[in-house]
């Protein structure tokens, strides 16, 4: 859930996201890159050097203090591309177990402290005997949605990291559109820098606490995996990973790619172009990257700018291989129907969005099936 606004300092960010039925898993770790974009560069897709022998010398398959095993921390998410990934957590004393969503789009971590309709339980914090209010009021709008409620601090039990971390946790009293039908969590895990932190930055984001208090690794890797599946399905939530402290070798294959961050908020990138199957739109890089590009793992869908989002729309029903829909579907407001058992997805062709690699004259590309 990206917000607008005004973020925990990453010495890399590897997002790892499975994609359909397919076997790639593609990773953006961000960097920060203070230099310039060049528009008359070629793309490049010679692979870069793999995430071994990186200068920041971190261990693949645990962190070099030996703190955390990242296997342990392999499937430790649940949920699917339609209603978002979230990881159980346990709050307070004794325990509360709630389900948070993982949101690298916003930086504080937020439970639902009150009753909703929506949600089958909340942290009630006059039952945790270690919950402490600082009588800071605090409010976070969201793109969709928003929530008011009260700072304080309580101790988190994290599964696979060892302890118990005392954590800033914004209690939610109220919220409007943030809680959604259907949903399976209870709080939200902003892993975005202190800058997006809520009332200010001065409100220590989860990871930063953790990092802080374990001594692991300034690096988190997500892998999320349920790209295809609709809401309705009734096979088991996909899932994914949340790696806290490095990455899971057998969680991936080949090349570890790396694109620069722009600045540190949210993690905003720069994307070089867009391409429908194979047909480059050809738009000034400036198009795709207004007002800002941004990683966020807290959405289920994939925002452009109007000028972006026309251009793929129209290569889109030029490239599709029905020509009779009608002009409200394009335009979303009708429906196309397919007999039970059949799947639309082959009608319709991939997308793929290029990335600047931390070499500035090389890309690489993310290529979204159409499911």
């Amino acid at each position: 859930m990206a917000y607008h606004g005004s973020s925990i300092p990453l010495s890399a960010f590897v997002f790892m996201i499975c994609l359909g039925t397919a076997k790639s898993l593609y990773t953006i770790p961000l960097r920060i890159y203070p230099g310039k974009f060049n528009s008359s560069l070629d793309l490049d897709l010679t692979p870069l050097k793999t995430f071994q022998d990186s200068t920041n010398g971190l261990s693949l398959a645990s962190d070099p203090a030996g703190i955390v095993n990242f296997l342990n921390m392999v499937n430790n998410l649940q949920g699917d591309s339609g209603r978002g990934y979230y990881m159980e957590m346990t709050l307070g004393t004794p325990g509360q177990k709630l389900n948070i969503l993982v949101d690298t789009g916003s930086s504080n971590f937020a439970v639902a402290a009150a009753a909703h309709p929506f949600i089958t339980h909340f942290f009630n914090t006059a039952l945790s005997s270690t919950y402490e209010s600082t009588g800071r009021a605090v409010a976070v709008r969201y793109t969709q949605g928003n929530w008011e409620g009260e700072l304080g601090t309580d101790h988190v039990l994290i599964p696979s990291i060892p302890g118990t971390l005392t954590i800033n946790i914004a209690a939610i009293l109220s919220s409007e559109g943030f809680f959604l039908p259907g949903v399976n969590w209870q709080g939200i895990l902003g892993l975005a820098y202190p800058l997006l932190a809520r009332p200010d930055s001065s409100v220590e984001p989860f990871f930063n606490s953790v990092v802080r208090q374990t001594g692991i690794p300034d690096v988190f890797s997500l892998q999320m995996c349920g790209a295809g599946l609709s809401a309705s399905t009734t096979a088991d939530p996909a899932g994914g990973s949340l790696v806290m402290g490095g990455v899971e070798p057998t969680l991936y294959s080949g090349s570890m790619w790396y694109t620069p961050i722009k600045e540190e908020w949210y993690y905003q990138v720069e994307v070089l172009k867009l391409e429908v199957g194979d047909q480059n739109l050809n738009l000034d890089c400036k198009e795709y990257n207004m007002d800002k590009a941004i990683v966020d793992s807290g959405t289920t869908l994939l925002r452009l700018p109007v000028n972006v989002f026309n251009s793929v729309v129209e290569a889109i029903s030029r490239t599709s291989l029905i020509q009779d829909f009608s002009s409200g579907f394009w335009g979303g407001t009708k429906l196309a129907c397919w007999l039970k058992g059949e799947t639309p997805w082959r009608f319709f062709p991939k997308l793929s969005i290029y990335l600047r690699a931390t070499n500035t004259s090389q890309s690489f590309k993310i290529t979204i099936l159409p499911q």
